[in-house]
Order: structure tokens, then C-alpha cells, then sequence
């Protein structure tokens, strides 16, 4: 394997994995001497012209993401008629494996990884990227605890809108029903996937799994899963309600987001349950409370009260009452210092901007103060996942243990491609600039057998797409049916005519005929005629030659003349006629070429009829 390079730069070393869509080497970037995983995409997927323009798009796409919890991709390309990615080489166990070695994992383990999970989904997400084959073969462990989700880009350039219309790209055991029956996906498809994931890791086994795909794909739509807790009693109740939701069958009845799913998680980790669910436990000793008034002491004895007798009045030292001020100036200073009023009491919150939620917490737990509400909100300036904005204020003084809320990005707001189909040119490209959130890229012209000329085709991306703000559209415009003009296929072999054909855009039908001048297996006519203009897709009909007609010389001897010509003219071929003295008058009674003879058609037949004696037979 040490010859192997790809890129000029990726220098394989030995082959790691192998998959459905790709096989994996470990290499060395000898350009910056760090050790790599190289994916390389199967032929049968690098000779596909659509899997390939959506792999580019989607590489591309994935390339933007940076996160603790996916796997890095550095690079990707084309060596030859190869195409390949470059990621981050991660050292662990995927959980797939691990669950195989260990059998079911700890719940408090398995929630914990599945948070993981969730917080590279919603960044992926914001992107608009949707993973379509997450399960737990793509889900590494590293050895500090980590987890790392493989293969963003790879699975959507394979699928969906990468998949065909009726075809479907996943895992069978792990795919969502809308999947399994090849309907749009949104995120909640990768949060059911999940969901099947985190089932597998607390039971040990997939929910579903029948004799062939197919089968598991139609209990994804159709069966609803063995409770978890009835295949492991000690799996938290708490836990297999995130878990069930996940995994509902209609997508808006699941998790809105992977936040969400992962705010879930955390909960069940803490003790509590699901949000809003039955499992849902008290509030947060964090949350803000409104306490009662404080009643103010009375000031006026009660009526029953005895009359309390004056005491007499008795003079104190005037430093007496200095040193009493002095004291209690003491103490009012000593309450306000532990107050903070000087600086000295509180925690200073600490700056988040510019963090992504995961950091922002190891920030706040060193800090004694932890983490408050977590809000999202599109930016033009701040990548997907970065916190914006935190309230309190870095810089502020607060009590410690108060929850920090944040904002984080979701990058630049998306806004969905209008359907311009059948719409003038002008008139889309005025549609597109009146939403001021695209712009108009420009126009391609593109033949078309169903949509008019001068009318818009599709758009790239395409209609229904959510794409980011400001994303550039282009228009395919129809130039209508396209017409080629019919070549001179007369003389070819039929291989070749037909290959001459189907090169710009033709069809053949064949018919065949005898042909003495044509040899056989090549074309002696055909129709339309050359050089006729015709539409691009039409039919042409080859009439090709099966060589010259062999005909087989007939017996017609005992045959009276008028018969044995006719048979011998029935079949193409020219009866000659001589008359010889026998008997057997108007008989024939002799031929040449004898019966059986192999003979063209046109050849000539003698035949020799009998004339009794007298009939001048042999003058």
C-alpha cells in the first residue's frame, strides 16, 4: 500500500474498514505530517454523474463543519476516476463494536453519548446538512470520552434529495419511515435514527431487525417498538420516554430539534425527567422565585398592654456614643463588603461570546455558575454554533451557582427556493430578486421535450430548498425540442450505425432483407433519409442485410411444364424450357441444376419436356 497516493500529498498506509458506499485507508498527509482517514467512493458510485455532483455539493458543505463532537473533514477531490474525502483520523471504538464486545451499555452512559450526538446534530442542522445514515457504526468513542459522528456529507451525497426519485440510501435497521419509504427527510429523520441508536445501546439489540431488509425497512413504518424497559427493567423510565419520543413514527410528534433532544438528556442525567412529560420533576432550584413580603414588625403596643412607667431619664457619655456609631459603622461595612458592595463578595461571570456551548460550560463550572437557558437566532457574522450574545453580562458580579443564559448562532438565516417551473425568464428572474433573500445568478439554456421554449425547466439548488440567505440561484431555461440532423448510416455495420446514432441523440429499429450487393450484418437502407432534421430522441429504422437469399432448387420432374414452371417461378428463379423426344408428352422429364441445388434468386432452371415421336420434338 505504500505506493498508493492520492491527491499527490495522502500517502496510504493500510486499509481500515471497508462499507457499502466506500472503502477507508489510513494515510500521512506528507504536506502537514499529520496522520489521516482517506475514504475512497466506490466506482460504481464515482461513474455516476448525479452522485457526483451531489457529492462535490455536499463535501463542500460538510467541509464547514467544526465541532468537538464530528469528525473533521480536511479535503476532497479527484484523483483519475477516483473520487475521495479526507477526515480526521480518530482513535477509539465505534459503538456498534463496542456494544457487540460489552453487550448493553450503562444508561447514564449511553444518555450521555447520545447528548453528544444531538450537539453535533444541531449544528449540522443549522447548515441545513442532514446525516440520513446516523446509527451506531458511525458514532466513535474515543479514549478521553468522546464521541465522534462520521460521515456528515458522505450520507446525504449518497440519498435524497441525492436519492432518486422511489430509491432509498440507509441503514434498514436504523432509517426513519419516511425514509424507508422514500419521502422528503427533515432533521427529525436523523433524531428517529437516534433514537433507534440509543436503543440499541440500553437493550443491546435494534427495535427492528427481520430476515431482509425490506422487511425491517417495513416494520420501521409500521410496528411500534418493544418498550425498552421491558427488554431491561433497569433502564430509567425518564430515559425511555426521550427515547420513545424519538422514535415516534410521525415526524412532527418527535423531538423539534436535536437542542431539544440533548435538553432531554441532560435532564435524565441530572435525576429529572423529560420536559413537559409525565417523568417531569420539579423546578430548578436555579429558576428565578418570587418570595412572600416580610411583615413589618409592630410598632404600637396593644391597648391591653400596662402602662409602662417612665424611667428616669439618665445621661450617657458622649464617647459612649461615639463608640456605639463606631460599631455598628463596623458592622453595616462588614454586611455590605459580604454583599459585594465593594467588590469583594460574588462571582464575576465570565465572557462566552465567541464559545460554543460546550466550552461555555466548562467555562461556567470552573467559575462556580452554570448554564441557563440556551437560545438560538440566525447571524449573518457569527458561524453556526458560536454563542452570541449571554445575559448576564460578562464582567457582571453574581451569586454563585446562577445559571448564565446564552445565545447561539445558527448561522445565516435560511430561506426556502421559490418553484420558478414553467415561469418566463424574465419573469423568474424578477421573482428572485423581489424576495431579497436570493440572487439571480444566471441562465442556462437546456433542451426540453416537455417544457416550452423560453420557459424555465428547474433551478439550481432546487425548488423547496432550504439554502442560506442570499444563496445565488440559476434558471435552465428551455430552447425546446432540440433537432439533429439524420447521418448517412447506408453501407455500416450495424454495430457502428447504431453507435453513430445514439451519439447524437437517436434511436434505432431494425428490419431485415436479403441483399445480393449489401454484405450481411450491414444496413442497405434506411428511414427518415439522411439528412433529414428530426427531434433529438426520435427513431430511426435500419433495414439490414441477411446476405444473399439462398434458395433451394426444387424437384420438378413428372411435373407437367406448366406446373414445374410455376414452381420454379414462385421461387425466384427462371425456367428454361427444352423439349426432347419421349413418351412422356408435356411431362418434364429431365432438369439442370438437379434437386437440391443450392441457386440465387433469377438463377436459371433447365428443364427438358418431354414431345412424342412425330410432335417434331428435337427440331
Amino acid at each position: 500500500m505504500d505506493d498508493v497516493v492520492f491527491g499527490r500529498r495522502y500517502r496510504v498506509i493500510e486499509k481500515i474498514g471497508s462499507g457499502g458506499m466506500a472503502d477507508v485507508f489510513k494515510a500521512v498527509d506528507d504536506v502537514l505530517g499529520r496522520t489521516v482517514a482517506v475514504k475512497v467512493l466506490h466506482p460504481r458510485y464515482a461513474s455516476d454523474p448525479t452522485f457526483v455532483a451531489r457529492f462535490r455539493q455536499e463535501a463542500q458543505a460538510a467541509a464547514n463543519l467544526s465541532h468537538p463532537n464530528i469528525v473533521n473533514m480536511y479535503d476532497w477531490g479527484r484523483d483519475g476516476e477516483t473520487y475521495y474525502i479526507v477526515m480526521e483520523y480518530v482513535k477509539g471504538t465505534d459503538l456498534k463494536s463496542l456494544v457487540a464486545q460489552q453487550g448493553p451499555l450503562d444508561p447514564r452512559k449511553a444518555a450521555e453519548y447520545a447528548a453528544q450526538v444531538c450537539s453535533a446534530l444541531a449544528v449540522a442542522h443549522g447548515y441545513d446538512i442532514i446525516h440520513r445514515d446516523i446509527k451506531p457504526h458511525n458514532i466513535v468513542l474515543a479514549p478521553d470520552g468522546t464521541v465522534k459522528v462520521m460521515d456528515f456529507g458522505i450520507a446525504r451525497a449518497g440519498n435524497t434529495t441525492m436519492t432518486q426519485t422511489g430509491s432509498v440510501l440507509g441503514t434498514a435497521q436504523y432509517i426513519s419511515p419516511e425514509q424507508a419509504q422514500g419521502k422528503q427527510l427533515s432533521p427529525a429523520s436523523d433524531l428517529y435514527s437516534l433514537g433507534v441508536t440509543l436503543y440499541e445501546l440500553v437493550t443491546g439489540r435494534p427495535p427492528f431487525d427481520a430476515d431482509t431488509p425490506v422487511a425491517t425497512a417495513l416494520q420501521q413504518v409500521n410496528d411500534e417498538p418493544i418498550p425498552p424497559r421491558q427488554v431491561r427493567a433497569s433502564i430509567p423510565p425518564a430515559l425511555e420516554a426521550v427515547i420513545l419520543r424519538a422514535m415516534r413514527k410521525n415526524p412532527a410528534e418527535r423531538y423539534t430539534s436535536a437542542t431539544e433532544m440533548r435538553d432531554d438528556l441532560r435532564r435524565v442525567l441530572n435525576g429529572d425527567g423529560p420536559a413537559g412529560g409525565v417523568y417531569a420533576g420539579a423546578a430548578s432550584p436555579d429558576h428565578t422565585s418570587v418570595l412572600p413580603p416580610v411583615e413589618r414588625a409592630a410598632s404600637a403596643r396593644p391597648a391591653s398592654a400596662p402602662r409602662m412607667q417612665p424611667v428616669p431619664e439618665r445621661r450617657m457619655s458622649p464617647w459612649a456614643w461615639v463608640a456605639i456609631v463606631a460599631a455598628l459603622l463596623v458592622v453595616g461595612l462588614g454586611v455590605a463588603y459580604a454583599l459585594g458592595a465593594f467588590g469583594g463578595g460574588g462571582v464575576v461571570v465570565p465572557p462566552l461570546a465567541g464559545l460554543t456551548e460546550e466550552q461555555a460550560q466548562t467555562e461556567l463550572e470552573a467559575a462556580g455558575l452554570t448554564l441557563g437557558v440556551v437560545g438560538t437566532e440566525n447571524s449573518d457574522t457569527v458561524e453556526p454554533g458560536i454563542i452570541i450574545s449571554q445575559d448576564p453580562e460578562a464582567g457582571d458580579k453574581v451569586e454563585e451557582g446562577t445559571a448564565i443564559n446564552i445565545v447561539v448562532s445558527l448561522g445565516i438565516e435560511q430561506v426556502v427556493v421559490p418553484d420558478l417551473t414553467e415561469y418566463k425568464e424574465a419573469d423568474a428572474i424578477a421573482a428572485i430578486r423581489s424576495t431579497g433573500e436570493l440572487e439571480y445568478d444566471h441562465s442556462e439554456p437546456e433542451n426540453s421535450t416537455e417544457v416550452a421554449k423560453g420557459l424555465v425547466i428547474r433551478t439550481e439548488p432546487a425548488a423547496g430548498a432550504p439554502v442560506p440567505k442570499g444563496t445565488p440561484v440559476i434558471l435552465y431555461v428551455s430552447e425546446g425540442v432540440e433537432l439533429v440532423k439524420v447521418p448517412d448510416v447506408t453501407g455500416l455495420s450495424l454495430a457502428k450505425a447504431q453507435a453513430q446514432l445514439e451519439d447524437i441523440g437517436l434511436k434505432a429499429k431494425t428490419t431485415e432483407a436479403f441483399s445480393d450487393s449489401v454484405p450481411k450484418g450491414s444496413v442497405i437502407s434506411q428511414k427518415p433519409d439522411p439528412t433529414v432534421l428530426i427531434e433529438a430522441g426520435s427513431t430511426v429504422t435500419l433495414e439490414i442485410s441477411k446476405g444473399p437469399e439462398v434458395i433451394i432448387v426444387p424437384d420438378v420432374r413428372t411435373m407437367n411444364e406448366a406446373d414445374a414452371k410455376k414452381a420454379l417461378t414462385d421461387l425466384g428463379l427462371e425456367p428454361k424450357v427444352t423439349y426432347v423426344t419421349s413418351p412422356d408428352d408435356g411431362i418434364v422429364v429431365n432438369q439442370f441444376p438437379i434437386p437440391g441445388a443450392s441457386a440465387k434468386r433469377g438463377d436459371v432452371v433447365e428443364i427438358e419436356v418431354g414431345k412424342t415421336p412425330g410432335d417434331g420434338a428435337g427440331d
